[in-house]
């Protein structure tokens, strides 16, 4: 480790893009303090505090949006947009073979069209969020209609200005930009945790403190094994004579990970629980009496933790079968070796690797899933264990981060390795 760090200290270039990384980190969290006029912050501040699922969503967009800043939508939007073009794969084959066939130029093209349709994304969600908490008494009424939608506009360009930080990230730093973004979104929240816990720590919490210390430990435990593990599957290739020379005829290995869909499916998730709720909202005050108890009823489900958990668990479990059906195809999988002339030893190919496949993807998918359904939840079991909102751990944040941090490790290493390599 020592050596690597010395080798990043001295190399320029690697430097350079480490600086460029934290640089771009400030000018997020620069943005993330500068609030939006119009806003009572006092009753922002309440809602979230009361609200878990708005609470969660606030951790993704690093505490921006809780003080309706001006990037308060988070990558929100571009994550939506990417998560929309995946789900088209499945109903156009031309986006599917632009996805999946036609490589690095294809991918970039498929990147684009999420790109395009994020500001309207942007604009919408900002509506929805505006008119939520306008209905909740946290818009000033002194904001008038077109104040609305300057603000509207204002928070859709800063979704969108935060996206082109991702992708410059990207290309001229180290890691993945909006991965790295979420990342510091959460760990800016970390110096406030500390300070909060310090503030409100007396002798009779201190059983609370190391649990959440232990679990704490075990979750990252957790997380490592969940993102690294893999099922490696054999694959053999036939030997195959052009010419004068043998190809073929090497075995290798087809890694399938225990964590398919990474963090996709508790967005997925936390986007289905969260439009009921915020559409219950339009209508708690309306005229029209069966709705509003119905609204009033839709929005108190959020509230009761057990039933909150509860589907939040068997929804994170459907959409990790789900995403996984959408980007892992077996049947690809088994025609693709088979036209390169490799197979799974025993396993004739064709029809019945496809078979085989599907079998041991669903057996590690189950696995999987259920890692992701548990550490979605763990907010919801500590605060039922120890009663208390100030000791839940975000199961959800820790998951991103070491994924992040794992990542841009690997990522590192291999710039390091590289470099030793072309001396």
């Amino acid at each position: 480790m020592k050596e690597a760090f010395l080798k990043i200290v001295k190399d320029q270039q690697l430097r350079s893009k480490i600086i460029f990384v934290l640089l771009m980190f400030v000018v997020f969290r620069l943005l993330a303090a500068i609030p939006v006029p119009g806003v009572d912050v006092m009753k922002l501040q309440a809602f979230f505090a009361q609200n878990q699922l708005f609470g969660l969503i606030n951790v993704f967009t690093g505490s921006a949006m809780n003080n309706m800043s001006l990037v308060m939508l988070g990558l929100g939007p571009f994550i939506t947009a990417t998560i929309i073009m995946q789900l088209f794969t499945m109903l156009s084959p031309k986006l599917k073979a632009l996805y999946q066939e036609e490589g690095e130029r294809g991918r970039q093209k498929f990147n684009q069209y999420a790109r395009l349709i994020t500001f309207p994304l942007a604009l919408l969600q900002g509506f929805g969020m505006f008119s939520l908490l306008k209905s909740q008494g946290i818009i000033l009424p002194s904001v008038n209609t077109l104040t609305m939608v300057t603000m509207l506009i204002t928070v859709a360009a800063g979704a969108t200005f935060l996206m082109w930080i991702g992708e410059l990230i990207t290309e001229k730093g180290i890691g993945n930009g909006v991965s790295l973004l979420i990342f510091a979104g959460i760990v800016s929240r970390l110096p406030a945790g500390v300070q909060q816990a310090i503030i409100n720590y007396s002798p009779a919490q201190l059983m609370n403190y190391a649990l959440f210390l232990l679990v704490g430990l075990v979750v990252i435990a957790g997380v490592v094994i969940g993102t690294e593990g893999e099922r490696k599957l054999a694959v053999s290739y036939a030997k195959r004579i052009r010419g004068n020379r043998i190809y073929g005829g090497v075995s290798t290995f087809l890694p399938i990970k225990v964590n398919q869909g990474g963090m996709i499916p508790i967005i997925f998730a936390l986007s289905v629980m969260l439009f009921p709720s915020m559409t219950a909202n339009f209508f708690i005050n309306s005229k029209i009496q069966w709705l509003a108890h119905l609204a009033t009823f839709m929005s108190g489900l959020v509230q009761n933790q057990l039933l909150y958990g509860i589907v939040y668990f068997i929804l994170v479990i459907l959409f990790t079968f789900f995403y996984t059906a959408v980007t892992f195809d077996p049947h690809a999988i088994a025609e693709n070796l088979q036209a390169q002339g490799g197979f799974i030893p025993g396993i004739r190919p064709g029809a019945n690797t496809v078979k085989y496949l599907e079998y041991i993807l669903y057996r590690i998918v189950l696995v999987g899933a259920l890692f992701l359904g548990v550490i979605a939840v763990i907010p919801v079991i500590m605060q039922g264990v120890t009663g208390n909102t100030n000791f839940t751990i975000g199961g959800t944040a820790i998951l991103i981060v070491v994924a992040v941090v794992l990542e841009t490790y690997k990522q590192i290493k291999a710039q390091v390795i590289m470099r030793d390599y072309a001396l």
